[in-house]
């Protein structure tokens, strides 16, 4: 079912024009506009960061192995998901590895940057894409499962997003959320990312419940390499002359994660062993970030 962004109507068309107002999202670059007030302006990300991300994605170990355990927790607790929906999708290097394992699945994201929409459709021209601001998402009950990965650190109103994927999700339907974790670990890396919050260990369990989910499942990853991650973090907080980085700083944003190959394919073998104890039941503690499963209730 399709909300109106205008007058809030519900109503269930194939067309997005509102049959109380006639509203009708503009569209800009072939891409429908939902909040065009921060289409391409605004905070919690730099736009411009998009072109920088989508160079290193297919790459770099974090974001492979990520993924791979995206897919996994999906296909373990979502088997007969046959409609998703990735909330701040970016460049779609998510959803294309979704479309890719799960061609069973209708896909479609959202980003409240359009600037990100372009590299999505080119990874993924199936998936439906969209504009979207994720505090006023437009559907109820529409979709099997909802993902949100490493977005709510990047929104000061968490918990009205999580309110809003719970409506958007059909009852029964699925939430995967990942989001960086420990506070201490709080660094110029997270500032250059236009980070609000890293969360603590049971900070993001205690609002999906709250908000009225059913936890499946939680557990950290980056695990095995806390250690490597807290040193790492340390030494890049600061500008070769010593002096403190600072929020917003246009230079070396992607620092953190511009690694030597070798180095790369080591972080990502010992990413390959805590996806494989997490896969046997193994709950880490602490991480660099925490992955949260849960369900809506079936129950309307």
């Amino acid at each position: 079912m399709k909300i109106c962004s205008k007058c809030g109507y519900r109503f269930e068309t194939s067309s997005w024009v509102c049959p109380k107002c006639n509203h009708k999202p503009e569209m800009s670059e072939g891409f429908m506009i939902h909040a065009p007030e921060m289409a391409y302006k605004g905070g919690g990300f730099r736009p411009d960061a998009f072109k920088e991300i989508e160079a290193l994605e297919s790459s770099n170990f974090w974001f492979r192995s990520r993924n791979h355990l995206i897919l996994w927790t999906l296909n373990r607790y979502g088997s007969g998901v046959r409609s998703f929906l990735e909330i701040g999708c970016g460049t779609g290097f998510v959803l294309s590895g979704l479309s890719h394992a799960r061609t069973d699945m209708k896909l479609c994201g959202s980003e409240i940057f359009i600037a990100g929409l372009p590299y999505a459709r080119k990874r993924v021209p199936s998936a439906e894409l969209m504009q979207m601001d994720a505090r006023c998402i437009p559907f109820l009950q529409e979709f099997d499962a909802v993902g949100a990965f490493d977005v709510l650190e990047h929104i000061p109103e968490d918990e009205a997003v999580l309110t809003q994927l719970y409506q958007s999700l059909k009852p029964g339907g699925l939430l995967l959320v990942t989001v960086p974790q420990h506070p201490w670990l709080w660094s110029a890396t997270d500032e250059r990312a236009c980070h609000v919050r890293r969360y603590t260990t049971t900070e993001l369990q205690k609002k999906v419940t709250a908000t009225g989910f059913d936890v499946l499942r939680t557990t950290s990853f980056v695990s095995l390499l806390l250690p490597a991650m807290l040193l790492s973090r340390g030494r890049k907080s600061n500008h070769s002359d010593g002096s403190r980085i600072k929020a917003g700083d246009e230079s070396n944003l992607s620092a953190e994660l511009q690694l030597s190959k070798l180095l790369n394919t080591a972080l990502y073998c010992v990413m390959g062993i805590e996806r494989f104890l997490i896969r046997l039941g193994i709950n880490f503690k602490a991480g660099g970030s925490r992955l949260v499963v849960a369900r809506r209730p079936s129950r309307k």
